[in-house]
């Protein structure tokens, strides 16, 4: 059975820093993108990043990028979300996902449906 536990959100200032984590089991993670999607209440799902499967290439939103950063221990199979200078626009329900890529080159996509399997999601909530 396939599982995706994200952990590490809670409650930051604006301006500060959480890190997601994302731990997988019952997969040959190191076969899987990995990416983050994000949910705001009354807002539909969007794209925050991926990473590919070994790591070699990452992808971010233009909201995000050069605040937020991921990268992966296959090892521990676990990718994990570094999220610095949140601001109240990133609070939302964050969720991990990963994604086979069956036939298709290296890399990592930004739409969810590409994606096989998914977390529960972790909370993150920015205080102004």
């Amino acid at each position: 059975q396939v599982q995706l536990v994200e952990s590490g959100g809670g409650l930051v200032e604006a301006g500060g820093s959480l890190r997601l984590s994302c731990a997988a089991s019952g997969l040959s993670f190191s076969t899987f993108a990995v990416g983050w999607f994000r949910q705001a209440p009354g807002k539909e799902r969007e794209f925050v990043g991926a990473i590919s499967r070994l790591g070699s290439d990452t992808y971010y939103d233009d909201a995000v990028k050069g605040r937020f950063t991921i990268f992966r221990d296959n090892a521990k199979n676990t990718v994990y979300l570094q999220m610095n200078g949140l601001k109240p626009e990133d609070a939302a329900v964050y969720y991990c996902a990963a994604d086979q890529r069956r036939g298709l080159a290296d890399g990592a996509s930004s739409m969810d449906y590409e994606y096989d399997y998914w977390g529960q999601g972790a909370q993150v909530t920015v205080s102004s």
